[in-house]
């Protein structure tokens, strides 16, 4: 299992939602180098989780992020 940092490169605005550099999640992925690989579901859900953010709804893309491998 991996431990990623995810963090917004830019502020972006798209179809009514909002994703700004100061949401940061961290998720954890199993056997994976890219936590973008499958789909970001688990970036996905963390984002809803935490912050109400529908990732699909904003149409965003590996990259709109900095990711960085904590373990």
């Amino acid at each position: 299992m991996h431990v990623f940092k995810i963090t917004p490169k830019c502020v972006k605005r798209t179809n009514g939602t909002v994703l700004t550099p100061d949401m940061e999640v961290t998720v954890t992925v199993n056997n994976i180098s890219d936590p973008f690989y499958n789909g970001a579901k688990e970036i996905q859900e963390m984002y809803m989780r935490i912050y109400g953010f529908d990732y699909k709804k904003a149409c965003c893309h590996k990259s709109d992020f900095n990711f960085r491998r904590l373990d």
